[in-house]
């Protein structure tokens, strides 16, 4: 299942509850982004020219070890915000538009007159 998958057919909040399923799916996701060097490499894919980056550009963002990067990307690939192509000894990172797409329609409240 994609870790989105059951957001296409849920309402935004301000019309509907949602159920626990969607709840607990859409929870891993902002969990994700709940972490500070999480939400940076989001950033930093999502404000690169071309909207991917290399590795190589994202470690070199973070006084952090290669490692601590690459579990914070394995998280943010998992639920579904980031996808990677490994070209030659390189892997470059984008964004999955339709994830945050689904999460900015989720959140969407239309405002109070």
């Amino acid at each position: 299942m994609e870790p989105l998958e059951i957001l296409e057919c849920s309402p935004p909040l301000a019309r509907a509850p949602l159920d626990a399923a969607r709840a607990a799916a859409v929870a891993r996701v902002f969990k994700a982004l709940g972490d500070p060097v999480r939400l940076r490499i989001v950033s930093i894919v999502a404000s690169h020219a071309g909207g991917e980056v290399c590795v190589c550009d994202i470690t070199g963002a973070f006084d952090l070890s290669q490692p601590t990067i690459s579990h914070h990307l394995k998280v943010l690939k998992d639920v579904g915000l980031l996808t990677s192509e490994r070209r030659a000894s390189w892997v470059h990172y984008r964004l999955v538009p339709e994830t945050l797409g689904e999460l900015s329609a989720l959140l969407g409240v239309p405002a109070v007159a």
